[in-house]
């Protein structure tokens, strides 16, 4: 497991206003102050990405994208970044639990298991059970479609592979991360495959585009040529600390794969370094 969310806690109090006032070109299809709703906005391969989830939002970081996190974000903020251009995704955790949610209460102690790892207040979550998760999951995207967003990046989509406390196989896994997606399109939210690096041949089928964490770190970003092939998104999030070694090694084979590959600190806060 990566960084991809240590502190998003945080962002339900200091991610409630917007800052800053550069504006980039409008992105394609995006009109100032509107979101996509009619038709599905799919985002294409090399697309600049900014991921914010902790401090005070840095709107001028020249990114076509924020990925940012749904409850600590306001539609106001939404509606300032499509007025400078961008286009906005939610950031929404499906696969696991955490304490700090405002809706952390309505999920029973049966589908809670394991704790995830590190992560203070966080357990996976048993996705065999749809008739628990997916009414809390619709209210969450309903939420994003309400604020605004243009679509939602689904977290831990991954818990087959995981210590999870339940049995969980591949074709539960899928069948959980299939409705997720389609979830997300019958509310018109573009879909982004979190992970999940052993079902791309399946998932590519139903989500949009990708974001992925460490893959470089950990060698595995050619498995997601199958978006980039087919001219469509995938963002590669690095934590590690060496600005040298992105540029010179990292970069070189996101360009090769027609990634976006962006270097992020563990807090996620505004701070990003992008290849040259």
């Amino acid at each position: 497991m990566s960084g991809r969310r240590s502190y998003a806690f945080l962002a339900t109090s200091l991610l409630a206003a917007c800052a800053g006032s550069s504006a980039i070109p409008q992105a394609p299809g995006l009109l100032p102050g509107a979101s996509v709703s009619q038709t599905r906005w799919i985002p294409t391969a090399g697309e600049s990405y900014q991921i914010q989830y902790s401090g005070k939002l840095d709107s001028g970081v020249a990114a076509r994208i924020y990925d940012l996190d749904m409850f600590g974000t306001s539609a106001t903020t939404v509606a300032k970044l499509h007025e400078l251009g961008r286009h906005v995704v939610c950031y929404v955790d499906v696969g696991t639990w955490e304490n700090w949610r405002p809706d952390a209460k309505e999920f029973p102690k049966r589908v809670l298991g394991n704790k995830d790892g590190h992560w203070k207040g966080e357990r996976w979550l048993d996705v065999r059970a749809t008739s628990v998760l997916e009414p809390i999951m619709a209210h969450r995207l309903d939420l994003c479609k309400k604020k605004g967003f243009d679509g939602v990046d689904p977290d831990n989509l991954d818990g087959y592979q995981n210590n999870t406390g339940f049995p969980l196989t591949y074709r539960e896994q899928l069948t959980y991360d299939s409705w997720v997606a389609k979830a997300a399109h019958d509310r018109g939210l573009t879909a982004a495959q979190k992970g999940d690096d052993g079902q791309v041949s399946d998932l590519v089928k139903v989500f949009d585009f990708a974001v992925v964490e460490q893959c470089f770190a950990q060698g595995w970003c050619k498995k997601f040529n199958r978006y980039t092939d087919d001219n469509r998104l995938v963002v590669d999030v690095e934590y590690y600390k060496n600005e040298t070694r992105f540029q010179q090694k990292n970069c070189p084979e996101a360009r090769q794969n027609h990634d976006t590959a962006i270097l992020k600190r563990l807090q996620l806060t505004a701070w990003i370094l992008t290849c040259q």
